[in-house]
């Protein structure tokens, strides 16, 4: 069991059986150790951010068809994250199959002494993918509930949620990317989080 979330079993069984398939974007909210914990006999002295680089499963990833649509680091944000990616999966199944991967496994380790907690979402477009490059500021939201009225003006792109694999229990219903050149005031709720982020990847496009 993940030390850094509690896994819904529920929606794990539906990304494992759901036909027909296609592809899933899996938001990934992050927040890490200030120093990673490879336990009592492990390394000492890596932080958090730097497990998760070594975690990163980018040649599993293409193994499976499956890639990195966004990276993005906290500039701030109404809840404690430090990074946010997002990563397109060919199918449903793709997501639950790489888990028993043993290469997976392998690198799964750093993930878990890096990171202190994370919420991943399943997430699939409304309609067209954001369009961002490498340098840009966004604005991230996610909520649950009815869609909340814009935060900011832009020409924003939003995600309907079908189901969090793992976070803290709170289940959300939509997502949205709005490009802004300053980061706004970002007073969010429980229900209502906003994520103000610097693009690091952005490949939306497969």
């Amino acid at each position: 069991m993940a030390r850094y979330g509690t896994i819904d079993q529920e929606y794990a069984l539906r990304l494992a059986s759901t036909e027909p398939d296609g592809d899933i974007y899996m938001l990934n909210l992050m927040a890490y150790r200030e120093e990673a914990d490879y336990g009592p006999d492990g390394e000492r002295g890596v932080s958090g951010r730097e497990a998760d680089n070594r975690y990163a499963p980018i040649d599993v990833l293409i193994e499976i068809g499956a890639g990195m649509c966004f990276l993005a680091d906290v500039e701030s944000a109404s809840e404690p994250w430090d990074r946010i990616a997002v990563v397109r999966y060919p199918t449903r199944r793709s997501f639950v199959d790489m888990q028993s991967r043993p290469d997976f496994q392998a690198k799964h380790v750093h993930k878990d002494a890096g990171m202190d907690h994370t919420t991943i979402v399943g997430t699939v477009p409304l309609g067209d993918l954001p369009k961002a490059v490498p340098g840009d500021l966004l604005l991230v939201e996610v909520w649950d509930g009815s869609t909340p009225e814009p935060v900011v003006d832009g020409d924003s792109v939003e995600f309907a949620v079908e189901g969090t694999i793992i976070g803290d229990g709170r289940a959300w219903s939509g997502a949205r990317y709005t490009p802004i050149d300053v980061v706004p005031d970002l007073s969010g709720t429980k229900s209502h989080q906003l994520i103000a982020v610097r693009t690091v990847i952005a490949q939306w496009e497969s």
